[in-house]
């Protein structure tokens, strides 16, 4: 290969990395509810497993976020009731459901995926999350 064309190839290397978008996660706060999970806002009665959530009005946007994958981790406590209550692990949900207005959280997520992530002694943390 010459030089011209290793050239053009890196140069062209460089700008997809600097044009190409980096994720970054949203900062906010989970709680969790329990079951029964049906029905829901999105799906009516049709059973979506236990890896789902609730969005609040931070990211409902009108029942567009109906079906919208959302990886989930958790940063820390919120109050001091249990100092540590992040496993170090992340967690993948749907959204199925609407948490209504005064919703405590930016996402309610259902009981089994919080303790994928966390105790759920802490019924609430902070959160770092991304489409």
């Amino acid at each position: 290969m010459d030089a011209d064309i290793r050239a053009f190839i890196l140069v062209g290397i460089a700008t997809l990395c600097l044009i190409t978008p980096v994720a970054y996660a949203a900062i906010g706060t989970a709680t969790f509810y329990t079951p029964p999970y049906v029905p829901s806002s999105c799906n009516g009665f049709q059973n979506d497993g236990v890896m789902i959530a609730a969005a609040s009005d931070a990211i409902w946007d009108n029942r567009a976020a109906c079906g919208r994958m959302y990886s989930v981790r958790c940063t820390g406590p919120t109050n001091q009731g249990v100092p540590q209550p992040c496993t170090g692990q992340s967690v993948v949900v749907k959204v199925v459901d609407y948490c209504p207005p005064g919703c405590a959280s930016t996402i309610d997520l259902s009981q089994e995926a919080f303790a994928v992530i966390a105790d759920p002694n802490a019924g609430k943390i902070n959160i770092e999350y991304n489409q």
